[in-house]
């Protein structure tokens, strides 16, 4: 049998290799389906945010229980079989390779000076309003993307699926995209949402701070900037409505040297977010690949030194993790 830190290993690997294969039925987006027929059925019997807390449990169990089938029907069948299906669902719950690639087309429309086409591809990965951004706002906003989707898209998985296995890194998807569908703070969502949003918040709270640790270490062979990387991790990593995100934004705008933050347009409506950094020098173009290859190796580094954990927690309490 393979031991899970390999079938970990192997799950990085395979998606590398493979990204994310639009013929392949994603996990994620089964989950989706079910939060949506979930909010239907909660709503039409119970109040916001009981709707939203029962909603938050019936999704989570829902998931648990098709994770454990799935593994346990197929090991059943034949041991390799199960471990075939833990690397699949394993490979499943990270997106580095899809990451990267979304933002490197956004740099690319930029540096072949294609504006409109830059701010078409980076609305396939923020939430705000692309259409008026000017070079320095793409940038930004594919920036501001991956520093804060390096946590859930990668690292959060990884810390997850080291002390669980894969039924625990695919139940932090199911709150990662509860809090995705449920977690905005509008009329519809602002109570049936509360139990997806603190539960995600709860969630991330030891891997974004843990990845945050790696970016300015990371920052030093990329001769970016560590030292500022951890002065402005420290100075400004609250400065963000999320109790999480700002941390890995923080490290990354000091490693730049950019200001991250500022003024959104979300539906037509300007928000004002605090400024994240120094403006030290303008965002550019190329500041998208240098906060992929940040995130790549922040990621790397977290990954060892999770592994590095899970050792020492095998060692001190033997038969507790899987």
């Amino acid at each position: 049998m393979i031991s899970l830190e390999y079938q970990i290993l192997i799950a990085v690997v395979l998606d590398q290799l493979l990204g994310d294969p639009r013929w392949l039925p994603h996990p994620v987006r089964l989950i989706g389906a079910a939060c949506l027929r979930g909010e239907r059925l909660t709503r039409a019997v119970l109040p916001p945010r009981m709707a939203g807390i029962c909603t938050v449990a019936l999704i989570l169990g829902l998931t648990g229980l098709s994770v454990w089938s799935l593994i346990t029907v197929a090991t059943v069948i034949h041991p390799w079989l199960g471990t075939a299906a833990s690397i699949l669902l394993l490979y499943t719950t990270i997106a580095p390779r899809d990451l990267v690639r979304h933002s490197t087309e956004v740099h690319a429309a930029l540096r072949n000076g294609d504006l409109p086409e830059a701010r078409q591809r980076v609305s396939m990965i923020v939430g705000r309003d692309t259409a008026n951004l000017d070079e320095a706002g793409v940038a930004r906003a594919a920036v501001e993307s991956v520093a804060e989707s390096m946590v859930d898209g990668v690292t959060a998985p990884l810390f997850f699926a080291l002390l669980g296995g894969p039924l625990a890194a695919m139940l932090y998807k199911a709150i990662n995209t509860m809090d995705s569908m449920f977690g905005y703070k509008n009329e519809r969502y602002l109570d049936f949402g509360w139990a997806a949003a603190r539960l995600d918040d709860l969630a991330n709270f030891v891997p974004a701070r843990l990845t945050s640790l790696m970016i300015p270490a990371a920052a030093f062979p990329l001769r970016l900037d560590p030292k500022r990387s951890l002065l402005i991790l420290l100075r400004d990593r609250f400065a963000h409505a999320s109790p999480n995100s700002g941390h890995s934004e923080a490290a990354v705008a000091g490693a730049l040297g950019v200001q991250l933050g500022g003024p959104n347009s979300y539906f037509g409506t300007v928000v004002e977010k605090p400024a994240i950094g120094d403006a030290t020098r303008p965002l550019e173009a190329q500041d998208i690949l240098r906060a992929n290859r940040l995130m790549l190796l922040s990621s790397a580094l977290t990954l060892l030194v999770c592994l590095a954990l899970r050792r020492h927690l095998l060692a001190f309490l033997p038969g507790m993790l899987p």
